[in-house]
């Protein structure tokens, strides 16, 4: 997407909105369901499934591109930028702190500050994404995987494995 564009200045307007919404849902008292729900619901631009449970503070950039199932867990502190889009497929558990990540910028200094770059993201069911692990643009993190505490996730996670380390890496699969 080219910076400056029309799109670009519909995403920074929506980033601004949003914002403000996770701002106050972030001060919210814990046991102010109602608002806590309403809050949410504008942020996504619908209903938290009944079976999500998130706990603040809660960051998104955009909220409308988030895609939760049924059964997910949402510890604190957690970051969505979720522009290119984020899908969290069912039963999936994040710890706090994690960062996910859809957007960037190019490596080419002459093209850094015009354009972002990026892609979806999908975790399948049933993945346990630990605490502090940083998920990157485009990858595809596969059924009862495991991505260790602090792991960066560059490329995708195969099922039913365990990645580590600064660069994920599987260490073990089942």
């Amino acid at each position: 997407m080219r910076i400056h564009s029309a799109e670009f200045q519909a995403m920074a307007a929506r980033v601004l909105r949003v914002t403000e919404l996770t701002s106050r849902l972030n001060v919210l008292p814990f046991e102010d369901e109602a608002g806590r729900a309403e809050l949410f619901a504008r942020i996504l631009g619908r209903p938290l499934p009944s079976g999500v449970t998130i706990y603040p503070p809660f960051y998104t950039e955009h909220g409308l591109r988030l895609d939760l199932a049924e059964r997910v867990f949402i510890n604190q502190n957690c970051t969505f930028l979720d522009y290119a889009g984020i899908r969290l497929g069912e039963r999936v558990m994040v710890g706090p702190k994690v960062t996910f990540i859809t957007v960037g910028h190019p490596v080419d200094p002459g093209e850094r500050r015009r354009y972002l770059t990026g892609g979806p993201i999908d975790v399948a069911e049933n993945v346990w994404i630990g605490a502090g692990a940083t998920i990157l643009p485009g990858v595809s993190i596969g059924r009862d995987a495991v991505v260790a505490a602090g792991a960066v996730v560059a490329d995708d996670v195969p099922p039913a494995s365990l990645v580590t380390g600064p660069k994920a890496t599987v260490r073990r699969r089942w």
